[in-house]
């Protein structure tokens, strides 16, 4: 009968030791990025206010010092897809359903917001969520859903560029700020939204680790080359 030496390795021995730890390193990788980026997803929604954070923190995620962060898509309704305004179909991860753990929220916006506001599941899921996020975050008119569901009460916050007068007579309990691309209070961080989203990102991104490595992910995305803005 043959055997295998344990002092000079058979080679179908060191196939399935090879096999083994490909395993255990996919298996240790998949268990390390244990912690979740949720961007808001649904049918019409603006589609850089998703592209930009899942680029930003994709971008992130794979680099050594934040590889425990996974950003995720988590839509409204259960679907697997949904399909953005301008027409781009992108998957989800969950749905609001789900109730997945987050450690960040980023709320995104759409044309039509009346529906989203009006949605009692989804404000109730927000409330949840900013109870025990790390950080929430909303890019446009997502500011909106975000005091609908009274988490920006006495705090100070942004909407899409010319919205600010509208959004501050419906809340009057938020201290809207004017002509600012992003403003950052507490644990919130709200922005203007469309390309403004991904100083936004970069941003919640400097919070989350440091000025340093931001800026390396900056310089992934050449962001210097479109915009002076800091982040």
């Amino acid at each position: 009968m043959n055997t295998l030496s344990l002092t000079h390795p058979h080679p179908f021995r060191s196939a399935i030791l090879a096999i083994l730890f490909s395993i255990f390193a996919l298996s240790h990788t998949a268990s390390a990025a244990d912690k979740r980026i949720g961007i808001l997803v649904y049918d019409g929604v603006l589609t850089s206010d998703v592209t930009a954070p899942l680029e930003v923190f994709g971008i992130a995620s794979r680099l050594s010092w934040f590889s425990d962060y996974q950003p995720v898509t988590i839509s409204v309704q259960k679907q697997q897809t949904i399909t953005t305004e301008e027409g781009l179909k992108i998957g989800v991860d969950y749905w609001i359903g789900d109730a997945p753990k987050l450690d960040a929220l980023i709320v995104t916006s759409s044309y039509e917001m009346e529906p989203l506001i009006s949605n009692t599941a989804l404000i109730k899921f927000i409330q949840k969520t900013a109870n025990h996020a790390q950080w929430v975050a909303s890019n446009c008119s997502g500011a909106y859903l975000l005091a609908e569901s009274g988490t920006l009460d006495g705090k100070r916050a942004t909407t899409w560029a010319g919205g600010e007068s509208d959004l501050q007579r419906r809340y009057p309990a938020v201290k809207v700020e004017h002509d600012r691309n992003v403003v950052i209070d507490g644990n919130f961080i709200t922005s203007n939204g469309s390309l403004v989203s991904y100083q936004a990102a970069l941003m919640l991104l400097k919070k989350m680790s440091s000025e340093s490595k931001a800026k390396e992910v900056a310089e992934t995305l050449q962001y210097q080359r479109f915009s002076t803005q800091p982040f």
